[in-house]
Order: C-alpha cells, then sequence, then structure tokens
C-alpha cells in the first residue's frame, strides 16, 4: 500500500481524545454501579434477522445503513448498529426471564454506513443502559435520573435539555395511527417516495422523515395527544411528577416520536446545542413489545443509549493528577535492582515509569516532562548501602530512604 489512512468514517483515538473517552466511560459504570445496573457484553455482530425484525425492515437503519455480509457458513450476519436488539436477544435465548426486573449496562462500538460528521462516525460508540422486566412508571423515572445523573457529572448540566414525550399505550396509537393514515392520505402526491411507501405499512415512520417536503406535512399532522386514552394519561403525568420530585427540569415535546409499533409511553431526548446544530446526546424510551416481536414472552422494557463520541467532545479534559513515580537507576549494576524495585511498587498499587534509556539528566528531564512528583535514584553506591536516594521535583530536595521503606516515604506521591 503505497498510502496508509483509516477507514472514511474511523479514526484512531489518542492523547487527549482517548482521555475525554476514558471519561464518559468510566463516570456512567460508576453510576451504573450505583443505580444497581450489571455490566453486559453482547457479540458485536449478530444474525441479519434480529436486527431486521428488532430495528424495523422500513427504517433507514435497516435498509441503508447496515455493514452486512455473508460468512463462509452462507449465514446473513450483520455488525451491530444498536445495542437494544442484542440485548433482548440476550434476554431471550439465555433465559434471563427468571431474574427479571433485570438492569443492564453496556459500552461498546457500533457501526452504521452513513455520512460522517462532527461526533458522528461509522465506527462509534455508545454507552447503554436497559431495564428488562418492569412495566411501571418508576422504571421510567430511574432510568431518566441515572441519565440526568450521568450529564452532571460530566458537567453537562448547563449544557443539555430534556425533551420527553409520550407515545400512549396500544389503544391510543392504534387511533392516531388511523388518524395518521387517513390525514397523510390527503396529501399522497406531497409526500416522499419513502413515505408513500411507509403510508400503509408504518405511518408513524413518516413522523421521522428527514424530507424538507414530508416535514411540512408532519408539522401539521395529527398529534397523539386527543387519542390519548386515561390510563396513558395518567402513566405520563406519574413520570413529569416523578422527575419533578427529584428536581429534573424537561420540557414536554409533542412532537418527539419513535415511529415503530413496539414503542409504547414515554420517549425522551437529552439534547444539546453546542455541537453546532441541535443534537441528540442521550436518547431512549420504553418498547414493551419488542421482546415478545422477537420471540420471546411480553416483557416491558425501557432503555436509553448515548453516544460517547458527541458526550466526549462536551466534556473537560480530567484533571491530570500527579505524574508517576520516577525510577532513574545509575549504571549496569543498578538496572537490575531498579527493575525489581519497579515491579514492587506497582504491586504495592504506585504508577511508576522506569526509563528505557539515558543518563540521570536526560531521565529527570522526562520525568520532568511527565509530571513526576519525585524520582527514586539508584547507583551502586546507594546499592551498597541498601537504600536509595528520593529526589522530590517540586522542591528539588533529596534525601537516602532505606530500601525496605521505599513505600513508607512514597506514601506523601501516592497518585
Amino acid at each position: 500500500m503505497s498510502k496508509l489512512q483509516p477507514v472514511r468514517g474511523t479514526r484512531d483515538l489518542f492523547g487527549e481524545d482517548a482521555q475525554r473517552f476514558a471519561k464518559v466511560v468510566e463516570t456512567f459504570h460508576r453510576l451504573a454501579r450505583l443505580y444497581g445496573f450489571q455490566p453486559v457484553d453482547t457479540p458485536i455482530f449478530e444474525f441479519t434477522e434480529l436486527f431486521a425484525r428488532g430495528i424495523g425492515e422500513t427504517t433507514d437503519v435497516v435498509s441503508k445503513e447496515m455493514y452486512t455480509f455473508s460468512d463462509r457458513g452462507g449465514e446473513s450476519i450483520t455488525l451491530r448498529p444498536e445495542f437494544t436488539a442484542g440485548l433482548c436477544r440476550a434476554f431471550i435465548s439465555n433465559g434471563w426471564q427468571q431474574l427479571a426486573p433485570l438492569k443492564l449496562a453496556a459500552h461498546g462500538p457500533m457501526f452504521r454506513y452513513e455520512r460522517p460528521q462532527k461526533g458522528r462516525y461509522r465506527q462509534f460508540h455508545q454507552i447503554d443502559a436497559e431495564i428488562l422486566g418492569a412495566g411501571e412508571p418508576q422504571a421510567d423515572i430511574e432510568l431518566l435520573t441515572m441519565a440526568a445523573h450521568l450529564l452532571d457529572e460530566l458537567g453537562l448540566a448547563g449544557k443539555v435539555q430534556l425533551e420527553i414525550n409520550t407515545l400512549g399505550d396500544s389503544d391510543s396509537r392504534a387511533k392516531w395511527r388511523e388518524a395518521l393514515v387517513a390525514y397523510f392520505s390527503g396529501h399522497q402526491e406531497a409526500l416522499s417516495e419513502d413515505s408513500r411507501t411507509r403510508l400503509h405499512k408504518n405511518p408513524l415512520r413518516i413522523l421521522d422523515s428527514k424530507d424538507e417536503g414530508d416535514k411540512a406535512l408532519v408539522a401539521d399532522a395529527p398529534l397523539l395527544d386527543r387519542f390519548l386514552s386515561a390510563e396513558a394519561g395518567t402513566y405520563f403525568e406519574t413520570v413529569l411528577k416523578g422527575l419533578e420530585a427529584v428536581g429534573i427540569s424537561f420540557v414536554v415535546q409533542p412532537r418527539l416520536v419513535r415511529g415503530l409499533d413496539y414503542y409504547c409511553h414515554t420517549t425522551f431526548e437529552f439534547t444539546t446545542t453546542h455541537l453546532g446544530a441541535q443534537g441528540t446526546v442521550i436518547g431512549g424510551g420504553r418498547y414493551d413489545g419488542l421482546i415478545e416481536q422477537l420471540g420471546g414472552p411480553a416483557t416491558p422494557a425501557i432503555g436509553w443509549a448515548g453516544g460517547i463520541e458527541r458526550l466526549a467532545l462536551l466534556v473537560d479534559l480530567p484533571a491530570q493528577g500527579k505524574g508517576p513515580i520516577a525510577v532513574i537507576p545509575l549504571g549496569e549494576a543498578a538496572q537490575g535492582p531498579a527493575t525489581a524495585l519497579t515491579a514492587r511498587l506497582r504491586r504495592a498499587g504506585f504508577r511508576v515509569e522506569q526509563g528505557f534509556r539515558g543518563n540521570m539528566k536526560k531521565r529527570l528531564s522526562r520525568a520532568n516532562d511527565a509530571n513526576s512528583p519525585v524520582a527514586l535514584i539508584l547507583g551502586e553506591d546507594e546499592l551498597a548501602r541498601g537504600e536509595l536516594m528520593l529526589k522530590d521535583l517540586t522542591t528539588g530536595e533529596q534525601r537516602a530512604v532505606p530500601l525496605g521503606e521505599v513505600e513508607v516515604a512514597l506514601q506523601p506521591y501516592r497518585d
């Protein structure tokens, strides 16, 4: 190859970008433990049928964006474009129903063939939280509370807004669907080709259309709240009151929808205007019909996913803290004892770096560049006395320390 470049829509993660990325992931899993969510990891690829059924064959994700291929056994395999379908498959195939309600937390790479843009890649990464087997509004409140808590911990409270809506229950959506079909049927000539195809198969998908002509029609389409049942209205009010009780501000957005039939009740997005055009950093909702649609038992469920790349663009660089302790051997005879000391200190929980080459001046220079608070200098004379020189790189002071007392002497420099 005459020119080595990453594939379009992918990138190498390093340096400050990697630190911000890690901050999002570490904060997410720390909070997930606080909320009782169990870590889970599912395969990066699944049978294509899972995503076709779980996401919807009429969606852009399935029809245009999935990375699908045939393996050597002739099976159609797809790199996962999202977490939920795979987690629901795992719930069914592993018999996790007996563990319900089950709280799951995951993070990892996703793959979609779409136009790369700021914070969006063809290989991208998500954090994901799901509660499977809980149909109560309290599950919605807890999941939203966890999302808001995460954004607070990442320092993004003033940069995001929660938009929320209800998709009602099955009866509410059935009446709404009829009204949408009647409305859009009267404007078929103005609909895009994709939306005309969706009109009778899944009219709710028209509400997600990116076509400008469709958007103009959607603006005047009937809203669900005209058809909301009393039970569904009470459910939504319970969720909103729960958010108020924990101090989470929100905006009810009646045009916020999900275009697949298994979605119901609460749907939400945390959006920001700090990435240029307004974008979603966390989105989710309740999908009580999905597990049953995939062949499992009727199981209520709710979840959300957040784009790690987008969140990482918004967070501040983590505080650097103290650098590693520098171990500096002087002379060939000190090399072995210095290596043994480095291993010993690492096993005691200290961050330690031992340079591979250079005289003491160069090694001290590298230690200063790494923000090392202290250097441990071992020469033949020190080793003969059973000690080393501890040099404080902030004050310049140094003193002899017996080799058996190094861990105690380093306590003030522990990161």
